[in-house]
């Protein structure tokens, strides 16, 4: 394996243990419970922990996923290329499993899926396959900006009533999830009940816009693989380093305006902003000490990111397991900080058992259903033609 495709492996790794850490606000509180954290009293350092979180690993992780989706994506059509294969129908077949493998996983295990998602927004992303890299540039960054925007549109206030349903959901979610069977729990996930009362054409027409809302960062991994990032990280060491600085900084006093000025009428926007500015500042960090000496630290995240899929399901398993009331039943009892070094101790046995079962086998079980069904292939592999 060459070290281009190491460093991305890695980074997938790495971008893997933050998404763990950010679900965990889902896994212990619910996917409305963790915005409306203040239902739950938290303690002092469970409060510091929350906004740590929320500044330094929320919404700036899964968009170093989404990134390197699209820089696969690239890789992938050029050795269809390579083997004068029909690059988009085997990326939709490809992208059209990853909207399965979500719908699967939100309906049976867990509600905060984001193989859905990524799935839909590179099917509606194929458009952009074969365009010159600034062309994609240039729509990553318009797009960008116009999401960015829409942060702008101000919040109404919320109603005694609304304030209501929310107390009322909220107290409900943690009755069920903390005590209730398997059964009961799938029963309330998919009930469709909304504590916000929207409308019924909010969530369709959300289903609709998210590969809008999530494709900048995608795009932004499509330019990166055809401009040949990473493909020589040595000599390019000082820039990366460059761009962390500018891209961790920005990206950090950007997401903590709402923080620190409270009530700031920009606090939404900043923070979707600043989401994706740090998340490149990641990217350029961790490419920054990967093309140093700091390689052999670091390819210690190249085997979870090799099983990056099946690691993420099973991260599921796991924590529902733990959480859930058909498990251990410690939804919204564990704490933020209790939480977080929880995630550590997953993540590192999951980083463990990937670099043991990659001494056997190849790929994971779900790495292997994928390249199955995107090569019509019972080995996974390329046929010639």
């Amino acid at each position: 394996m060459n070290k281009r495709i190491r460093l991305i492996d890695s980074l997938r790794g790495f971008s893997l243990l933050g998404i763990l850490i950010a679900n965990m606000l889902i896994f212990q509180y619910g996917i409305f419970g963790k915005d409306e954290i203040a239902y739950f009293h938290l303690r002092p350092w469970d409060e510091f922990m929350y906004v740590w979180i929320k500044i330094f690993v929320e919404s700036s992780f899964m968009p170093i996923f989404l990134f390197l989706f699209g820089y696969s994506a690239i890789m992938l059509k050029n050795k269809l290329d390579k083997y004068g294969k029909r690059v988009k129908w085997h990326l939709f077949r490809r992208f059209l499993l990853l909207v399965i493998f979500g719908l699967l996983h939100t309906v049976f295990l867990w509600e905060g899926d984001i193989l859905f998602s990524y799935g839909l927004t590179g099917i509606v992303m194929l458009i952009f396959v074969n365009r010159k890299r600034n062309t994609i540039l240039y729509w990553a960054i318009g797009i960008f900006l116009i999401t960015s925007l829409t942060n702008l549109v101000p919040e109404e206030e919320i109603t005694n009533k609304e304030t209501e349903n929310i107390s009322s959901y909220i107290q409900k979610a943690n009755d069920i999830y903390a005590t209730g069977t398997y059964h009961e729990i799938f029963e309330f996930r998919n009930s469709g009940e909304d504590p916000y009362e929207l409308s019924d054409y909010f969530y369709p027409a959300l289903i609709m816009l998210t590969p809008f809302i999530t494709c900048p960062m995608l795009l932004f991994g499509m330019y990166a693989a055809k401009s040949g990032w990473f493909t020589n990280p040595g000599p390019n060491r000082m820039k990366y380093g460059e761009m962390a600085l500018i891209f961790v900084i920005g990206g950090l006093l950007l997401k903590s305006v709402q923080y620190v000025y409270t009530g700031s009428i920009f606090g939404n926007v900043t923070y979707a902003v600043g989401g994706p500015i740090l998340a490149m500042g990641y990217i350029f960090t961790f490419s920054y000490f990967y093309s140093g000496s700091g390689q052999k630290y670091l390819s210690f995240f190249e085997g979870i990111g090799r099983l990056s899929m099946t690691n993420y399901l099973f991260q599921t398993i796991i924590c529902t397991s733990i959480f859930y009331g058909y498990g251990l039943g410690l939804f919204g009892k564990l704490g933020v900080l209790n939480g977080f070094f929880l995630a550590i101790i997953i993540y590192s046995c999951q980083a463990i058992i990937s670099y043991y079962y990659l001494k056997r086998w190849k790929m994971g079980p779900f790495e292997k259903l994928m390249r199955m069904g995107t090569y019509l292939s019972w080995s996974g592999k390329m046929q010639s033609t």
